[in-house]
């Protein structure tokens, strides 16, 4: 509900500070005086076009702050929640306005768009006067008005079904698509598809080939370096050569000097058995690298057709293997395709028989709803000196194309004000006052259906007196028992029906003319009402009728 709303420098407002309260609240005073300025304020708050006429001559901007009190599970939480606001508890929402028309919104203090707003709006309250063309006016508003006063269980399932259906269509129009561009690649597809198995890709094949070949890389740098040491060690002139010369020139040598160097012969026999050893060992070692040497070949060419490949077909060597996949799968789709197109087509006929069996279960359910919604706006209608008119709710199947997650149906709710006359759309049959008669009649019979907990009525007593405004107030109350109920009015029968009565004035200060508003105690009520029936003379006769109204 709108619990608070303050003004600031807008129109004739200086500054204004006003707190609802439940129920019915009635704010009244004489033509001129500024009641709209309130509206238009409000209307501002919740995203109205900002026009720089409004701030206030000499000021520099105009500010407006609503705060609304929401439950836990009112929608206008969800939809802040989805904006990542939060409003938990109350719900701040201050609109400012520049002189030179440039406006900024703000939600708990976070800054939003006008668009926001909008949408928020349309979820805190709902505005019906003779000239609104939104609320129960709209005709796209009156499928959901009727599904919540239905409240029929299909709903859920007719949009679990239309998701189902939708999606069977995207698959079968999907494996069409793929099919048909299938078969105009058929020859390419099959040749990449040969070569691709031929290479038989593996996931993350290339990152193990490069690091063995590196590995091998350094291999070779091994390989060198053995075969270096070998010849250092076994060549003509390498150091088992010159060993060898050596021990051959001290075996020439007599016995009796051979004896004397026995211990030098000794150690070049066994250096000589030591470089043979080491000999042997680098020859082992360099045959086992020379066979990894070839390894290194394949492994180099194994990376490079796969670079290739990978090159050819504009992906990563790792989607190689996903890409022969792909391929594969669209060749079965050309072998198999029309068995797969038929299993889907099939898949969709069966969603779409679904669908139209949770569409005509909700139709149903609506028609049933709309004969209960057009009863109880029709008893309505008589009290409220309408009762020759006739409201109907008309229910039309639309054409394919405009079926959607809420069924078939186009719903609008039509009056006929004259007997025998065709009706039609609320807002071209009904005059200004039979409009708003016939607005409060929906409201009465919709009262507890939909989001919005706070309704503004803008004179929806103009042109009635009497018993009728007496009617109006009496069904005003009632409403005003489920909802919060703002209603601007110039009929004091409706205006004693108020919990809650505000009265605004205008008056001149400093030469210029400025919009006040007071909360009324019992005694300024009586006085209001008594003005509102006698003018601008109080006499006490009208204070007594005052009393009588508010009795």
């Amino acid at each position: 509900m709108l619990a608070r709303l303050g003004i600031r420098d807008l129109v004739l407002i200086d500054s204004l500070a006003i707190e609802f309260a439940k129920g019915l609240t009635v704010l009244t005073g004489e033509t001129g005086a500024g009641k709209s300025i309130l509206l238009d304020a409000l209307g501002l708050a919740l995203g109205s076009r900002a026009d720089s006429a409004l701030v206030r001559e000499g000021a520099g901007q105009a500010i407006v702050t609503a705060e609304f009190e929401l439950g836990a599970k009112h929608p206008a939480v969800a939809l802040l929640a989805e904006q990542g606001l939060d409003a938990e508890g109350a719900l701040v929402i201050r609109r400012t306005l520049s002189a030179d028309g440039k406006s900024r919104a703000l939600v708990n203090d976070q800054p939003v768009s006008v668009g926001l707003l909008r949408r928020l709006g349309g979820l805190l309250v709902e505005i019906e006067g003779q000239f609104e063309q939104h609320g129960l006016l709209d005709p796209v508003t009156h499928r959901e008005l009727l599904d919540c006063f239905a409240a029929s269980p299909a709903q859920p399932a007719v949009a679990t079904a239309y998701a189902r259906w939708q999606a069977a269509i995207a698959a079968r129009e999907t494996a069409e698509a793929d099919f048909s561009r299938a078969r105009a690649e058929e020859e390419y597809l099959r040749h990449a598809a040969a070569e691709l198995d031929r290479l038989a890709p593996e996931p993350d094949e290339e990152a193990g080939l490069a690091r063995q070949r590196t590995d091998l890389q350094q291999r070779e740098k091994l390989l060198a370096a053995i075969t270096a040491a070998s010849a250092e060690l076994t060549g003509e002139r390498a150091a088992q050569a010159r060993l060898a010369a050596a021990s051959r020139q001290l075996d020439r040598l007599p016995e009796a000097a051979r004896a004397r160097i026995a211990a030098a012969l000794a150690a070049i026999e066994r250096a000589q058995s030591e470089i043979e050893d080491a000999a042997c060992q680098l020859d082992a070692l360099a045959g086992s690298e020379l066979e990894e040497g070839g390894r290194l070949d394949s492994i180099e060419e194994r990376l490079f057709a796969l670079r290739a490949a990978a090159r050819k077909h504009q992906v990563s060597v790792d989607d190689l293997a996903a890409l022969r996949r792909r391929m594969a799968e669209l060749l079965a789709g050309i072998d198999q395709g029309s068995d797969r197109l038929a299993l889907l087509a099939r898949e969709e006929q069966a969603a779409r028989v679904q669908y139209l069996a949770e569409a005509e279960a909700l139709s149903d359910a609506r028609k049933a709803a709309a004969l209960r919604l057009d009863k109880g706006v029709l008893r309505e209608l008589p009290p409220l000196k309408l009762e020759k008119a006739r409201f109907a709710t008309r229910i039309e199947r639309l054409p394919e194309s405009g079926w959607s997650a809420a069924g078939w149906d186009q719903i609008a709710f039509e009056v006929a004000t004259n007997p025998g006359a065709a009706p039609g759309p609320l807002n071209r049959i009904a005059s200004g006052g039979e409009l708003a008669r016939f607005m409060l009649a929906l409201k009465l019979v919709l009262a507890a259906t939909g989001p919005v907990a706070t309704l503004i009525f803008d004179e929806v007593d103009s042109g009635i007196g009497g018993a009728v405004a007496a009617a109006v107030g009496e069904r005003l109350a009632r409403l005003g028992e489920r909802l919060q109920l703002l209603v601007v009015t110039h009929s004091p029968q409706v205006a004693a029906r108020g919990n809650d009565h505000w009265r605004v004035s205008k008056r001149e200060t400093k030469g210029r003319a400025v919009t006040e508003i007071e909360r009324l105690p019992p005694d300024g009520r009586r006085e209001e009402i008594a003005r509102m029936l006698s003018g601008s003379v109080v006499t006490d006769e009208a204070r007594r009728a005052a009393e009588s109204l508010l009795a």
